[in-house]
């Protein structure tokens, strides 16, 4: 699931047959039809980056009409035999999670479709998916947007793909100002998809019929869109880019876990002692178990704002913290044993200002180290400039996060081949490390002493 407003075509193994080459074909010929009404004749160096206005169609209703909910092992079984026939064919999937309002992050709705074999929609609560469907699943290729978003939920599953195609990280590598999954869909085969229900409490039983159809588009023309952007990547030798992004994502299909999630607070800058950070911290704990045992979103049970305006008088008194807690909270005095017990803790347990990170938050560079901070404004510079040469979001060409530590620990740049081997080394692409090692390399080399750690010796 997603908010659709938000922000080399791959080999089709056809060798396998004559129909299979058909499909491909077919397939082919609407991409590249579409893609030449969305490209126009603007002289944009990127694919529809300036295409004429079309009004897009609006997209009410799936082409083959509603499909019932699989809730069942048999029907399940039906569509993987319709999609086997067709094993070239990539897979468009979705999935409809309900977490703003449950504390899992699980699936609740699974779509699927394919041109062969037509739409799926899943209920995976009602059944333990069949071994058949797992396997067939797992050696396809997936068509996804925002793939990030829904591998976890799809891996609790037991459902990894083989290969994928992410259409929101492709439309980012080609430059297009609006990545959403609506914004993409109008562009690439001028269609509007709706946009209620995308955040909805997909656990609810049974869902609603409008929810459903809302579902089934999300993947209806998915593989088009894919075809599109993956013939808009050939022409702007964009290929490979996105081969090893994909690459990247069915490796890493799960986010880096935070060592201290409980600063995901909001407002928690506005606690300024250890003993009121270990008050938020404490109800954060408290509030983390409850919404567990009852697997209610965390924010249902108690807002990150009260918990940091009632942390912050929990050194005051017990008058003044029930006060700073919102009226209708039941169960009050839970919260104040809970902070109670953080600020009472040996200051040795007391948690720091800001949480531990390597290199330093860059915010500080300016006035801590400011040889860091001077020698990293024109790199950063720099490589937005050749970002935007490329038409890709500077953050895509090179996380910002690897290029500062890689500014961290290089107070001067070296030979453009080793500073390739060394941005591998801290996990870019290769092709972002062949394209930004010549910008770092031909980067001004910082003048005077730097009292700055290098390596790892700030942790």
């Amino acid at each position: 699931m997603r908010t659709r407003n938000r922000s080399a075509a791959r080999a089709r193994r056809t060798e396998d047959g004559a129909s299979a080459e058909s499909t491909s074909t077919t397939r082919a010929a609407r991409a590249s039809t579409s893609d030449t009404t969305a490209a126009g004749t603007t002289g944009s160096d990127e694919p529809g980056a300036d295409s004429p206005a079309i009004e897009p169609t609006p997209l009410g209703a799936p082409r083959d009409g509603l499909v019932p909910v699989i809730d069942r092992i048999q029907p399940l079984l039906e569509w993987c035999e319709r999609a086997a026939g067709t094993p070239e064919e990539p897979i468009a999937v979705d999935a409809e999670r309900a977490s703003s309002y449950r504390y899992s992050a699980k699936a609740y709705l699974v779509q699927i479709r394919t041109e062969t074999a037509g739409t799926a929609l899943i209920d995976p609560t009602a059944f333990t998916l069949p071994t058949s469907f797992v396997e067939l699943m797992n050696s396809r290729e997936w068509v996804l947007h925002a793939a990030t978003q829904d591998l976890p939920s799809l891996g609790e599953l037991g459902l990894h793909p083989a290969t994928l195609f992410d259409t929101e990280l492709a439309a980012r590598l080609l430059g297009m100002p609006r990545v959403g999954l609506g914004a993409v869909v109008e562009d690439t085969v001028h269609l509007r998809l709706a946009k209620e229900h995308s955040a909805a409490d997909w656990s609810k039983r049974p869902l609603p019929e409008p929810w459903l159809v809302y579902a089934a588009l999300d993947v209806e023309v998915l593989v088009e869109v894919r075809d599109i952007l993956a013939a808009r990547l050939e022409e702007t030798d964009k290929t490979r880019w996105a081969r090893e992004e994909f690459a990247h994502e069915v490796a890493h299909p799960l986010p880096a876990a935070r060592a201290e999630p409980w600063r995901k607070l909001h407002g928690l800058g506005a606690l300024r002692t250890p003993r009121q950070l270990a008050a938020a911290r404490a109800m954060w704990e408290r509030r983390d178990q409850i919404a567990r045992e009852q697997d209610l979103s965390p924010h249902r049970v108690i807002k990150d704002r009260a918990i940091v305006d009632a942390a912050k008088v929990s050194t005051a008194s017990h008058a003044a913290f029930l006060a700073a807690l919102p009226k209708p909270l039941h169960g009050k005095e839970t919260w104040w044993q809970a902070a109670r017990a953080g600020v009472n803790l040996p200051e040795a347990h007391l948690p720091s200002r800001s949480e531990p990170s390597y290199p330093p938050p860059h915010k500080l560079w300016s006035k801590k180290w400011p040889e860091v901070w001077e020698r990293y404004l024109p790199i950063r510079e720099a490589v937005a400039e050749r970002a935007e040469q490329l038409h890709v979001p500077s953050e895509n060409l090179l996380t910002p996060g690897l290029l500062r530590q890689w500014v961290w620990e290089h107070e001067a740049p070296g030979a453009a081949e080793e500073i390739r081997a060394e941005l591998t080394g801290l996990g870019a692409r290769d092709w972002q490390a062949e394209i930004v090692a010549p910008v770092l390399a031909a980067a001004p080399v910082a003048s005077g002493p730097s009292d700055a750690p290098t390596a790892r010796s700030a942790e």
